[in-house]
């Protein structure tokens, strides 16, 4: 396939952030007392903070409002934010095809949440558009957000490369029709 447009996520695909999410949620959820596996964790990678508030609730049997949880957990984060590294091959390759190729960032969180990541990265002007979670009705493993950065970069879906680094994120490529790149392989070799 020759991409005529690529898609990154952004949380563990072009930012090494999923140990600073793990303990933003460990601190965001003690006081609630409800714990979350470190399996578990990585196992919803790529949902929303609400949704895995939700679930977590579910789980737990204790009374969560998912949104309160999830802001709650976004602001906790940002003590975390100054430790999130770029992921270097996943960047080189956006660097690569800035201003030749069409890129949008799709990502399960908040816009606020991942403008900070890509600008603190320096990441940000590589990038013609960027979807959050609140600009699609339904979130990974659901195509919505990857159909949407492919409909605002103006590249049809079969078009479309996409960067992930989780399985929702990779069902959510595969339900959208496009191809993908499992980051998780690509950091994997020697």
């Amino acid at each position: 396939m020759r991409a005529k447009g690529i898609i990154f996520d952004c949380d563990g695909t072009l930012a090494d952030t999923m140990p600073a999410h793990y303990g933003s949620w460990l601190e965001t959820l003690k006081p609630y007392g409800v714990e979350f596996p470190e399996a578990q964790f990585w196992a919803l990678g790529g949902w929303s903070a609400a949704a895995i508030a939700g679930v977590l609730s579910r789980q737990s049997g204790v009374a969560l409002d998912p949104q309160v949880v999830a802001a709650e957990k976004n602001r906790t984060y940002l003590q975390y934010l100054p430790a999130v590294q770029a992921i270097p091959e996943v960047v080189a390759v956006a660097r690569e095809h800035h201003g030749k190729l069409p890129m949008a960032v799709a990502t399960g969180s908040s816009r606020w949440l991942c403008e900070e990541i890509l600008r603190r990265l320096e990441i940000s002007h590589l990038f013609d558009a960027v979807v959050a979670v609140e600009d699609v009705p339904n979130h990974k493993p659901a195509p919505d957000s990857f159909l949407e950065a492919a409909r605002r970069i103006g590249i049809s879906p079969p078009d479309c490369l996409v960067y992930e680094d989780t399985d929702a994120g990779i069902e959510a490529a595969r339900r959208a029709g496009m191809e993908f790149v499992d980051v998780r392989l690509l950091r994997s070799r020697p």
